[in-house]
């Protein structure tokens, strides 16, 4: 076997997320091949061999990659509209739009939503993409292939919905599968693209929409199809009072109390939003360790509502961050949702003790990686972990007046990313992509923005 490869980084503050919250004030990371070899205060030691690149990283903190835990990547081809509406208000008025996506559309909007999210520090993305109108091509292979290009860790949540307008749902009819083509199509996409492995890039999970747009039996034949496969499982959940409503109306009881029902609780499981959980809901999804992706900004965006994080956090529950899908956080960024989360929930009940910076990176790193089963991999910076990690530079005007770096990165600026490798791989240089190229990820989504548009307006 060939030798292993080294990059040495050095001269940089360093928060490793890890169990103890280890930091070390001017330290080194030193990466072979993909995964970290060693890391501590002070210089790295003399005479390691194979050192084929060294960083001076001075001024800079580095940090575990982010990981996304909730997102739409298509779109981003419909941002800037329904931008004055509630959860409800905003899905009637794009599902028509959202309903007339097809292959170029959508992975289009899958190389803009992870661009925007790599360039910001994001290296392991997910995305739970659950619209496969009819003849529509191959959505989940045009993600899963934009997910390998930019070289970003990936999951698919690969969603289904079979509950349309006849039925009492939200979507189309043409834009819904069928219960068994919806179950059929996941298991194909689970055997084609997952990997199990302990370095694997791209993985599957299975993630029936939510509880307005899919049956009964679509939730129970889907958790048992996951555990079958040994995939995750993702859903919406509890975002609104509109859905809780909607659940005891249809089903006699809440929202966490019907997935439960269906063998939605679960540490194999995760959901998004969680906005409406009373102390019963909270009890349960911590005894099952089920996680939860919080989306401040989008949240925020469609007025849904403060989660309980802090709540959560204490009684155990698994919490990660998320960007949510792009018509509900135009900027796309989960960056800025580490800010976003901490001053959100200040706004809530346990005021300025809700979270302070370090638990706000915690989310946003280990917090993501227990959320998506890979805590072991990712989300810290410890020996034996795959090298995924970012530099953030923080000796400008934006920053250099903080004397903390964790809080210059959480309370201040966006902060600028001078490298983000993923796998010992660096994807980002100096705020842009090394692996493709940002301008003409522009005018794609620009061009099948305006396409869409004209779509549906004949339509």
């Amino acid at each position: 076997m060939a030798a292993a490869q080294r990059i040495v980084i050095e001269n940089c503050s360093i928060a490793t997320v890890d169990a103890n919250d280890t930091e070390y004030a001017t330290g080194h990371i030193v990466v072979a091949d993909n995964r970290i070899e060693s890391l501590g205060a002070g210089r790295a030691p003399e005479g390691l061999e194979n050192v084929v690149r060294r960083i001076d990283a001075t001024g800079h903190l580095v940090t575990p990659g982010l990981i996304n835990t909730h997102h739409h990547f298509y779109q981003w081809i419909t941002r800037g509209l329904a931008t004055d509406h509630n959860l409800f208000d905003w899905l009637v008025a794009l599902y028509p739009t959202w309903a007339r996506i097809d292959e170029p559309m959508v992975r289009s909007a899958a190389q803009g939503s992870l661009a925007m999210m790599a360039r910001g520090g994001v290296t392991t993305a997910m995305d739970h993409h659950y619209v496969y109108p009819q003849g529509s091509g191959d959505l989940s292979g045009a993600i899963i292939g934009a997910a390998r290009d930019m070289g970003v860790r990936f999951t698919l949540a690969r969603g289904s919905m079979d509950r349309s307008e006849k039925d009492g749902g939200l979507p189309p009819d043409f834009a819904v599968e069928t219960l068994e083509g919806a179950l059929a199509a996941t298991e194909e996409t689970v055997k084609k693209h997952h990997d199990a492995s302990f370095d694997a890039m791209t993985q599957v999970a299975v993630a029936p929409c939510s509880p307005f747009s899919i049956s009964t039996e679509l939730l129970r034949q889907g958790a048992e199809l996951a555990r079958r496969l040994g995939v995750r499982m993702h859903t919406h959940g509890s975002e609104t009072v509109e859905e809780e409503k909607f659940c005891h109306e249809l089903f006699g009881m809440g929202p966490t109390d019907y997935f439960e029902s269906t063998g939605w609780l679960g540490e194999d499981v995760w959901m998004a939003h969680c906005v409406h959980m009373n102390d019963s809901d909270i009890a349960a999804f911590a005894r099952t360790k089920t996680g939860v992706a919080h989306c401040p900004s989008s949240n925020a965006r469609l007025a849904a509502g403060i989660a309980r994080v802090p709540d959560m956090l204490a009684a155990g529950v698994p919490v990660g961050l998320g960007v949510d899908g792009t018509a509900s956080n135009e900027s796309g960024e989960l960056h800025t949702e580490l800010r976003n989360a901490l001053l959100i929930n200040r706004l809530g009940a346990h005021r300025e003790a809700a979270l302070n910076a370090r638990q706000a990176l915690r989310l946003g790193t280990f917090g993501g990686a227990q959320v998506l089963g890979r805590a072991a991999e990712i989300g810290s910076l410890e020996p034996g972990k795959l090298a995924d990690l970012v530099l953030w530079k923080l000796d400008t005007l934006a920053h250099a007046s903080i004397a903390d770096p964790v809080t210059a990165l959480v309370f201040g600026a966006a902060a600028p990313v001078t490298a983000s490798f993923v796998n010992g791989r660096q994807i980002v240089e100096n705020g842009r992509l090394l692996t493709a190229d940002e301008d003409a990820i522009a005018r794609s989504t620009r061009e099948q923005a305006r396409r869409l548009a004209g779509i549906a307006q004949q339509a």
